[in-house]
């Protein structure tokens, strides 16, 4: 029901129905950012748990890519930052948060085949 009218009144004034389900629609409204919450901060600190496992994983001697993709093979690490070697003879420093991934974990991608126009193709 929508409403109801009011008895005693001469024009049919209609209040809206309080009482359809409104506790609810009240505990809905409350819980849904409740819940968005709790998966937000679960996910940050799944997120941080796996960052800091991949930080305790390198290693001198990986080859890896950093955040900004360059690649290279890590000389030195310390607390703060890690060593690559990005070209022979050429060490840079970078933040070790920098350090995005292994190069084992990434795939190169094929270089293209030169095609030929060789018409000494069989059928031709």
């Amino acid at each position: 029901m929508l409403g109801r009218v009011l008895p005693g009144t001469r024009s049919r004034r209609i209040e809206p129905d309080m009482d359809n389900g409104n506790g609810a629609n009240s505990l809905i409204i409350l819980a849904l950012p409740l819940l968005l919450l709790g998966w937000m901060f679960w996910s940050a600190n799944r997120r941080t748990k796996q960052m800091r496992q991949f930080n305790s994983s390198l290693n001198v001697g990986d080859q890896v890519v950093t955040s900004s993709g360059i690649f290279g093979t890590i000389r030195h690490l310390d607390d703060i930052s890690a060593h690559l070697e990005v070209a022979d003879g050429l060490i840079m420093r970078f933040d070790r948060r920098a350090v995005a991934m292994k190069q084992a974990d990434v795939t190169a991608p094929q270089p293209a085949r030169p095609q030929s126009d060789d018409s000494s193709e069989p059928g031709q």
